[in-house]
């Protein structure tokens, strides 16, 4: 549970509530045991759909459903090692005045780390989005680099949405791996075949 967040940036976590702790322990092992559940549910809706899908199909799903499992762990440990770290760092011992004791509250703390964790695994789906938006001729490499500038802003206004504390250096933090995945997004679309092309594999 960031023990070693905790301990190298020396915040002290207090309980306020009688039963917080009994159910913060059931919390933080029900989101564990899903997010370690996500290859095998996977799986299971591989096994389910596979039967209907052709050679090339399932080789399409196979590759999809093993991108969609490495991006989302990757953010998992995009979040627990560096956004998170970063937002304790900031939040944890950012004082307005000496007078001030930071008295950071168990129930405050599960719940920026357990929703920025999640929430990380999810955007970091971006690019798997995207490339199947550019096989539907809905987005374009082309669409997405004119728009960029555009972008940046709907990815700030994401990454606050994200963000639980609503502090803009969280924010920033947040936004940085989205505009990366951005970027990513715009490599792994697939450009639209022209008529030649489609007549010639036709």
């Amino acid at each position: 549970m960031s023990d070693w967040v905790r301990i190298c940036f020396q915040i002290e976590l207090i309980n306020i509530e009688m039963a917080a702790q009994f159910f913060t322990h059931m919390s933080v092992s029900f989101w564990l045991g899903f997010v370690l559940a996500v290859p095998f549910i996977l799986y299971q809706l591989w096994t389910f759909v596979q039967p209907a899908l052709y050679p090339n199909e399932k080789r399409s799903i196979v590759i999809a459903f093993s991108f969609c499992s490495i991006l989302f762990f990757l953010g998992i440990m995009v979040g627990y090692f560096m956004v998170f770290p970063l937002t304790i760092k900031f939040l944890g011992t950012y004082q307005v005045s000496d007078w001030v004791e930071n008295q950071i509250s168990l129930k405050s703390y599960i719940s920026m780390f357990t929703w920025l964790i999640l929430m990380m695994g999810l955007v970091f789906e971006m690019p798997v989005l995207m490339h199947v938006l550019s096989r539907l001729g809905i987005v374009t490499k082309k669409f997405l680099r004119k728009y960029r500038k555009h972008a940046v802003v709907i990815l700030l206004i994401l990454a606050a949405a994200i963000t639980p504390s609503g502090d803009a250096f969280t924010m920033l933090v947040v936004a940085l791996p989205l505009f990366l995945l951005y970027e990513f997004s715009i490599f792994v679309c697939v450009e639209p075949k022209t008529e030649d092309e489609a007549v010639t594999s036709a």
